[in-house]
């Protein structure tokens, strides 16, 4: 018999799209809002340019090298060809794309973080399933009353489909890595690597930030199957997630061939982010919206050749000055767990950082302390602890801004809620929250 969806978690995901539904109203149909998320206007621009048959470009020269009527490859393929797509079933208004992300992003992202909480928590008796339901249900609500994801969801940039297959690929990788310790054969793990590397895939089209991190999981992954005595079975499945990843990103990679004549793999935007997060323009403390100029007479060459040039050269910054860039990294941290409000930044934002991570963060640390306190917890669930700890540190030491911290963040979710339910359990005994 079909098991039927929790009334509460039905609850749940129709107040998460309603909320969202409400913030896109309010932002309504002008792209510039809210003030200061400025990808909207490439991601807009490229709706409509798709839309109208001119591929990936733009009718004028802009931000931050592409000159007009060029193809480029600087923002995301996937993302633009979704708001390309809603634009030519509504026409190309911002408010539509707006609705429709607010209710995918409504539904899919308190989704995978119950999904998230669900594995992290689960265990082998009935008691363990249904605390690791109710963790998962907390988790899930949190995500929804989360202002920044709330916020997010409503604008024309990629943070809510980066976010929902992010957490579907860590959710695929703590599944994968729970069987590994339990000794499980092949037969039951190759499956596993057809979502996984669906999950990165997609990933990789929203935003290409995220393959650093592959290697990373793969080596990990790697290691737990050598230590239990499965690396054969690690090695196929993973395997496997790597030709899905490859399939994902080789057509991109030979559009870009056809178009520069030139190597380039995916988006031409790693390379900026090097040079102008590295540029001397900072200084010794970061700032976070002051993207640098290239230099005038670099205007006009190939986007691939632009890329790797600008790579250097923000190498270069660093190899001429270690001291400098050291203490610019360490201004970052302020850049990246920034909640508080300031006077540099919108009313709207600072509502949000307060009514986001402001209110997660003391639950988020409870939560924290409860995990490590848990026997084997961290052991059995360490992916989720690595990926927010080389995530922080790519950001620290690359580009740092509030929102590039909404992934860790989001994957840390189930612990806050893991706090809350203690708190509810302590309050309410009967409830017995407590987790595995």
């Amino acid at each position: 018999m079909k098991q039927r969806p929790s009334p509460v978690l039905v609850a749940i995901l129709t107040l998460s799209v309603l909320l969202r539904i409400i913030v896109a109203l309010y932002l309504g149909n002008e792209v510039d809002a809210p003030p200061l998320l400025t990808d909207q206007r490439s991601y807009h621009a490229l709706g409509v340019r798709l839309l109208e048959g001119h591929g990936f470009s733009f009718d004028r020269n802009w931000y931050p090298f592409t000159v007009a009527d060029t193809p480029t490859s600087h923002w995301s393929f996937l993302y633009s060809l979704l708001v390309a797509g809603v634009y030519s079933l509504f026409g190309p208004y911002p408010l539509a794309m707006r609705l429709v992300q607010a209710i995918v992003g409504g539904l899919l992202l308190p989704w995978m973080v119950y999904r998230l909480a669900a594995t992290l928590f689960s265990g082998s008796s009935r008691k363990d399933e249904e605390q690791s339901k109710t963790i998962a249900l907390v988790a899930a609500f949190v995500s929804v009353i989360h202002g920044y994801f709330v916020l997010y969801a409503a604008t024309l940039m990629t943070e809510t489909l980066f976010l929902i297959t992010l957490l579907w690929s860590l959710e695929r990788g703590l599944t994968f890595s729970h069987r590994l310790d339990a000794g499980e054969s092949l037969r039951s793990l190759w499956p596993l690597g057809l979502t996984l590397g669906l999950s990165l895939g997609l990933a990789t089209l929203v935003r290409q930030s995220i393959l650093p991190w592959v290697p990373v999981l793969m080596v990990y992954l790697l290691a737990l199957g050598w230590r239990k005595a499965q690396l054969r079975a690690a090695v196929v499945t993973l395997g496997l997630v790597g030709l899905i990843l490859v399939a994902f990103v080789v057509p991109w990679t030979v559009r870009n061939y056809l178009v520069y004549d030139d190597f380039l793999l995916l988006n031409s935007n790693a390379g900026y982010a090097m040079y102008s997060a590295q540029h001397p323009l900072h200084g010794t403390r970061f700032h976070e919206f002051g993207a640098a100029p290239i230099p005038e007479e670099w205007w006009g060459r190939s986007e691939p050749e632009l890329d790797r040039d600008l790579m250097q050269l923000g190498i270069q910054f660093i190899l001429d000055d270690p001291g400098r860039y050291l203490r610019l990294s360490l201004s970052r941290v302020r850049a990246f767990i920034e909640f508080w409000p300031t006077p540099d930044t919108t009313l709207l934002h600072n509502v949000g950082r307060i009514g986001s991570t402001g209110l997660l963060l003391p639950f988020l640390i409870y939560g924290l302390v409860l995990a490590f306190r848990r026997a084997g917890f961290v052991r059995r669930n360490a992916l989720l602890f690595l990926f927010a700890v080389f995530y922080t540190v790519l950001h620290l030491l690359t580009w740092a801004m509030v929102r590039y911290r909404l992934p860790v963040e989001a994957a840390l979710v189930p612990l806050a809620a893991l706090s809350i339910a203690e708190l509810i359990r302590r309050v309410r005994p009967g409830l017995a929250l407590q987790a595995r």
